[in-house]
């Protein structure tokens, strides 16, 4: 990883987050569908949001940068970190290991900022029965033609691996109805007005403004 330090590990394969104040906006799709590129832009377009940098046992791409896009480590200390229960969930992919750090995630959270992360279907079935808090989009392409489209364009791939990317995507599509929110990624620009608004719906809650409220009935009393 570069050097960088590893925090602290919080032990505790049920922990649970129940207590945090922030939310963690969970985006899901099928490879090519555009989760990362909507993800990285509600960061930079919406107050007190912040992206989930991801672990990855993969080396990187042509223009990633460690810390920003993955922490990339080897094999040997993602499995030491998956034995010390350091995440949150994680998943192996393509023969490549990825995960959400849990301390870093808590921590978060816990100081009432609200995150977003991009990430598979399976990793999003995990969170959801570790994280209360958690609340699922999936982006879904307009059209599966579409969605090959836009994989072969990016030309990063070999066509075996395309074609295990498509296949994976026909069963990542058929679990759209175990999320709360559905976005089409047709227009980019509405796509990205959908999602904003489903974050600033979110923090418009009773839930999440309860302590507004309460304080504001505290202040009424003589």
């Amino acid at each position: 990883m570069g050097g960088a330090a590893i925090p602290q590990l919080l032990q505790g394969e049920d922990h649970k987050i129940m207590s945090s104040t922030g939310t963690l906006f969970v985006v899901s799709g099928p490879s090519g569908a555009g989760k990362t590129t909507l993800a990285k832009w509600a960061i930079a377009e919406i107050p007190n949001l912040r992206y989930s940098v991801s672990y990855t046992s993969r080396p990187p791409r042509a223009g990633e940068r460690p810390g920003l896009d993955y922490f990339f480590v080897g094999v040997d200390e993602f499995q030491r970190m998956i034995a010390a229960d350091a995440f949150l969930e994680w998943a192996q992919v393509y023969g490549n290991y990825y995960g959400t750090h849990r301390p870093a995630t808590e921590a978060m959270l816990a100081n009432g900022c609200d995150i977003i992360m991009d990430i598979d279907v399976q990793g999003a079935r995990s969170l959801r029965r570790k994280c209360d808090n958690a609340l699922l989009v999936f982006i879904f392409p307009p059209t599966f033609q579409t969605l090959m489209q836009r994989i072969v364009d990016r030309n990063l791939d070999s066509e075996e691996t395309i074609r295990r990317r498509m296949a994976m995507a026909k069963a990542e599509l058929s679990a759209y109805d175990q999320y709360e929110y559905l976005v089409v990624n047709d227009d980019l620009a509405q796509a990205q007005l959908e999602l904003k608004s489903i974050v600033i719906a979110q923090r418009c809650r009773r839930s999440a403004r309860e302590h507004c409220a309460q304080s504001l009935l505290q202040s009424l009393v003589p």
